[in-house]
């Protein structure tokens, strides 16, 4: 080829590739709005590099904010994009949860897809799809199968979330030695000084607008925590949770990643309950759900905490025949459907947490006849709850998972509680990377299979999944009250909750286990512990409105049988329901106080809980949530006279007054008190 010819071509390509980049820069962002018109997002390519944001109410909630990803071995699907196509639809349905915060769930959002292409010689191809809902919105990513990614390493999901304001934060810690779980305290403060946090994580900007960065429908994939930000700008990165050897995910095209979610809200109150996720996950697998049922139960539990019994066999072996048939007459006496049982299976002794591989979840210890057992509770109308600590030992369980349940199933056995306590699982593998959330998938699917509902302890952290498998019912994935026994923390702080309703509550159901009445854990035999040692840091009071705050379809009452003998009290725990028609949250301050009410589903009475933290508070609660015309009398659990957390926990004031929709409560509340209240529609 002569010079001249060379030079023409190199012209011509600088041409083209100048052409190329010039459409691809200068491609008009799409958009797409919330139903009611208030949350606009926009998609967009600048330099070859795709972007979103997001406003509200004419406001910048996110900056234009990356999208993409680093493959290992293969170059990034992060630049020399450009938009080839679109579509829009607009979806507007309501669905009926088989139980939860409410009992019906409305639909509707608009839906933008944005099909993006490599200008480059590999020319991957793959599609952002976006759903807006009026109350925030999700986006994930869809990459078919296709000649140049078919076997794929990601090494990196490249999303960002640019902010637009130096917001408040409330948030815990993903990357700190032995603290990677979400068994932590939270902090607050700037968003610029975040690290590296988990999700939800909840935010408050200067306007008053609540921000909430999440995800949905996570299958197949890692965890996603929030690496950042970058100082100058409020970045925060998409962090994905690691395969041992650094890769976050591993797969074969096609490929649909979970929801990256973004909630909003412009008053705290709107925060709660939140039905983002649960939109953004398919519906229900199961078929007919009547089987799962909400409940309250008891356990041999508390008294491993508190060291008067033992997981492991021994003299104070808690798991015995004769300890286990006391557990089920007290819940048969009180209406309870449940009788946890931990320490029942062959595995404890020992150094239960290194020796993952001894567990056995067929075989009981000599002292605790699980046939016989299960057909007592049984002819009580008690059902038992398998406890499944893995302690780590992913393999060891998957092994034994179908013989396991199959067993459990033959003898009635409707609920298990796993656990995970461990640093790592699986042989090394984080308890967030993909290997871990493949193993939890996969308990929830073979627990389906065989009529079982499923309570997680260290968890990967709810996304929404009891919408397709309602089995799913409730989770740790938080500091429980098993802190205020031991922990040289010294207990929860009267704060705990309070911002819990508003973070860890948000993902969903919490099984904190409320209901210790023997606040002095004078129980121990060691006289009682004073504030500074690990004791709940509430009232009594407090722990009864617990169960109204802190969703679960499954409540435990947490403490001995014993120490709720001659408790006027335990009478909200009888009758407290589990199951929610509506919710409506009245007034809350995100550490502060939190005030809540539930309608019982299938019934006209409503359940009022108010907490707060250290500080006394007094609210008006207007009742207008009641049907105007009808009469009914409210059962009131307040804090009693002289009544503190640090200093005298135990007065509770029972009282009952007859209301209507008219009537405006008042709410008194004691330093680290509560409030239970007791709506019943009178004849």
């Amino acid at each position: 080829m002569s010079s001249r010819a060379a030079s023409l071509r190199t012209l011509a390509t600088a041409i083209l590739l100048t052409t190329i980049s010039t459409r691809i820069a200068a491609q008009s962002p799409l958009t797409v709005a919330s139903p009611d018109g208030k949350t606009e997002v926009s998609v967009g390519v600048e330099a070859g590099v795709l972007r979103y944001s997001v406003r509200h109410n004419g406001s910048n909630v996110v900056m234009p904010s990356r999208l993409g990803f680093a493959f290992k071995g293969a170059p990034p699907l992060a630049d020399s994009l450009r938009i080839v196509g679109s579509q829009r639809a607009t979806y507007d349905s309501t669905w009926t949860q088989p139980w939860g915060e409410v009992a019906r769930v409305r639909d509707h959002h608009n839906e933008l897809r944005v099909d993006v292409a490599e200008s480059k010689a590999l020319a991957r191809r793959f599609t952002v799809a976006f759903r807006v809902f009026n109350d925030g919105l999700g986006f994930r990513y869809e990459l078919p199968d296709q000649p140049a990614i078919t076997d794929y390493e990601i090494s990196d999901e490249l999303t960002e979330f640019a902010l637009a304001d130096n917001g408040s934060a409330w948030w815990i810690a993903s990357n700190r030695p032995r603290l990677d779980r979400s068994e932590q305290l939270y902090s607050e403060g700037p968003v610029s000084t975040l690290d590296s946090v988990q999700t939800p994580l909840t935010m408050k900007f200067s306007n008053g607008l609540y921000v909430v960065i999440h995800e949905a429908n996570l299958v197949d994939y890692p965890r996603m925590f929030l690496a950042g930000p970058r100082m100058e700008s409020r970045t925060l990165r998409a962090a994905l949770a690691p395969w041992a050897d650094g890769v976050k995910v591993r797969g074969h095209t096609p490929l649909v990643t979970p929801w990256r979610t973004i909630q909003l809200a412009d008053r705290v109150e709107n925060l709660q309950p939140q039905l983002l996720t649960l939109n953004l996950n398919p519906p229900n697998k199961l078929g007919d759900p009547s089987w799962i049922v909400p409940q309250k139960y008891v356990g041999i539990w508390w008294g491993m905490h508190l060291n008067t019994m033992t997981w492991s066999s021994g003299p104070k072996h808690g798991a015995t025949t004769a300890n286990t048939k006391k557990y089920v007459d007290f819940a048969a006496a009180n209406g309870f459907k449940g009788v946890l049982v931990e320490g029942w299976n062959i595995g404890w002794d020992g150094n239960w947490i290194e020796n993952k591989n001894a567990f056995t979840f067929t075989k009981a210890y000599p002292d605790y006849d699980l046939p016989g057992l299960a057909a007592y509770a049984k002819s009580k109308g008690v059902g038992l709850i398998a406890h499944n600590e893995t302690s780590g030992g992913i393999e060891n369980y998957e092994r034994q998972l179908e013989d396991a349940y199959k067993l459990y199933q033959s003898l009635g056995i409707h609920a298990i509680k796993t656990g995970y306590v461990a640093d790592t699982v699986g042989g090394g593998q984080s308890h967030y990377g993909q290997f871990a959330v493949r193993h939890h998938r996969k308990v929830i699917e073979t627990a389906a299979k065989y009529g079982i509902m499923v309570d997680a302890h260290e968890p990967i952290h709810d996304t929404g999944e009891r919408r397709t498998w309602p089995n799913m019912m409730s989770r740790e994935g938080a500091r429980g009250q098993e802190y205020n026994a031991w922990g040289a923390e010294g207990g929860n702080p009267p704060e705990h909750e309070t911002i819990l309703f508003f973070t860890r509550l948000l993902a969903g159901p919490m099984d904190f286990t409320p209901g210790i009445f023997d606040l002095l854990l004078k129980s121990t035999g060691e006289g009682a512990r004073t504030p500074e040692q690990s004791r709940p840091r509430t009232t009594l009071a407090k722990q009864l409105a617990l169960y109204v705050v802190l969703y679960s379809p499954l409540q435990m009452a947490a403490d001995l049988p014993e120490n709720y003998a001659g408790q006027p009290a335990f009478q909200f725990i009888k009758d407290v329901a589990v199951d929610w028609d509506t919710t409506r949250v009245i007034t809350g301050a995100i550490g502060d106080y939190v005030v809540v009410a539930r309608r019982q589903k299938g019934a006209p009475t409503w359940f009022l809980g108010a907490i707060t933290d250290e500080n006394p508070r007094t609210f008006t609660v207007p009742l207008d949530f009641l049907t105007p015309g009808k009469r009914y009398e409210a059962e009131v659990y307040a804090d009693g006279a002289g009544a503190n957390w640090r200093t005298n926990p135990l007065p509770v004031a029972i009282s009952r007054k007859a209301v209507t929709s008219a009537t405006k409560l008042t709410v008194a509340l004691a330093p680290g008190g509560g409030q239970a209240i007791r709506i019943r529609q009178l004849p």
